[in-house]
Order: structure tokens, then sequence, then C-alpha cells
């Protein structure tokens, strides 16, 4: 799988970029939740929510990446992180309305139309009923990093792709936005 489909340069990570400590408090994970990271790459952001979900909750690192799943895999033994290699534009194996809290981060502007159908679609089966959808995006400026600005999404635009109630807009980091959603009942 090439780097441009995955929307990951190798090595690249946003983990130095965006204020975790914001995003943490915007999205007020409680012990015995069930997280899904989406694109999870090396994991950082998995195993922040492992341990605000304490040994009670679970939490799913999915990427498209066999090699970032497999380090992950090997990192996160005897952990309530569970790895999967799966495309999350498309129907995973996980069960519907298991997932108290979906984030994916600096992906979404790298989905082409259809898969941000199937992305949405995706994540209303997987979010239990007032489950919540998070957002990270650069935002749609010129910045000294990131996708070309006819890339990206604004929070409008992307306020336009979700098919959900819309909650909140944080700053997260210098360039960074979070958004977040809640699954209609």
């Amino acid at each position: 799988m090439d780097n441009e489909q995955t929307g990951h340069r190798k090595g690249n990570s946003t983990e130095p970029l965006v204020e975790i400590q914001s995003i943490l408090k915007a999205l007020n994970i409680l012990p015995g939740q069930t997280v899904l990271d989406v694109g999870c790459g090396n994991g950082y952001m998995a195993k922040e929510f492992s341990r605000l979900v304490t040994e009670t909750g679970k939490v799913h690192g999915l990427d498209r990446s066999p090699q970032a799943i497999e380090t992950l895999e090997k990192e996160t033994q005897d952990t309530n992180i569970c790895p999967i290699e799966a495309d999350i534009t498309q129907r995973t194996a996980l069960q519907a309305a298991s997932v108290d809290l979906i984030y994916l981060s600096t992906v979404f502007h790298v989905f082409s139309e259809e898969q941000k159908d199937g992305f949405v679609r995706e994540a209303n089966r997987l979010l239990k009923p007032k489950g919540k959808l998070a957002l990270v995006e650069i935002e749609k400026k010129d910045t000294p990093f990131g996708p070309p600005r006819s890339k990206r999404v604004s929070p409008a635009e992307m306020q336009q792709s979700i098919s959900m109630k819309w909650l909140s807009l944080t700053r997260v980091g210098e360039h960074f936005y979070m958004q977040v959603f809640e699954k209609n009942e």
C-alpha cells in the first residue's frame, strides 16, 4: 500500500504538533469506555486513551498499514489496546454499537467523497447511541507543513460531510482544530 493512499508519510506523526492534553480534556474519556483510534499509526493516542479508560475499558487501534499494526501489537501486548488492520471507509469486523468514541486525526482530508461517505456510514454503525466522533484536522490555510491547502477541510466543510449532531470545535495546536460530533439516536 502506498503512502499516498494511507495519508501518512513514512515515520510522519502529528504527535509533536498537536496539544494532546487539550484533546484529552475536550474528549472527557472515562474509565470503562471503548475508544476506536482510527489511523492510529504508532499508537501514541491509543496509549493515552488506554490510560484513561483504565483496565475496565478497551481501545481499538485501527490502521490500514500492516507494519503499523504489527509494531503496535508488539508494543501493547497484555494491555487493553487491540490493534486492528482495517480500512474504516469500509465495513470492519468490529461489532455494531460497540464504541463510545471514534477518534480520527489528520486523515479525513485524504478521503475521497466516496470514502467520506463510507467512513460516516461505518462510524454510525460502530458508535453506541450518543457515541462521539472526534476529528482532528490541519486548518485550511497556509502552514509550514501538511497537504496543499486545496486538499484540506475547513470546519464548515467537515460539518457538511458528517451526518451527526455537531457538538464542539476546539483548537488543539497552532495549526490544528478538532470537531466533535454525536451519533443521532
